[in-house]
């Protein structure tokens, strides 16, 4: 509950292409400005894993949400994402 990842996998190869946490060492100072501090924190890590992404070549994912509701920092993580570059 205390942080959020995300990754980019290549399903066919079986491998990570890139990932990411709230724990990286970009985020690992972040300070949110708003009453819910992890929601800007999840939108900014989303956008780090757009930014490496696309570094890697990567451009066009398939949001997998692993189960989880599409909103709180969910939706933020995406939101981040596509806000970096990356086509859902």
């Amino acid at each position: 509950l205390r942080n959020i990842e995300g990754q980019v996998v290549d399903d066919n190869a079986s491998r990570t292409i890139v990932g990411v946490s709230t724990l990286a060492p970009e985020l690992r100072d972040f300070q949110g400005k708003s009453d819910n501090p992890k929601i800007e924190e999840a939108f900014e890590a989303g956008k780090l894993l757009a930014q490496k992404a696309k570094e890697a070549g990567v451009d066009k994912i398939i949001f997998d949400r692993g189960g989880y509701k599409y909103h709180g920092r969910v939706k933020a993580f995406a939101e981040g994402a596509r806000k970096g570059g990356l086509d859902f």
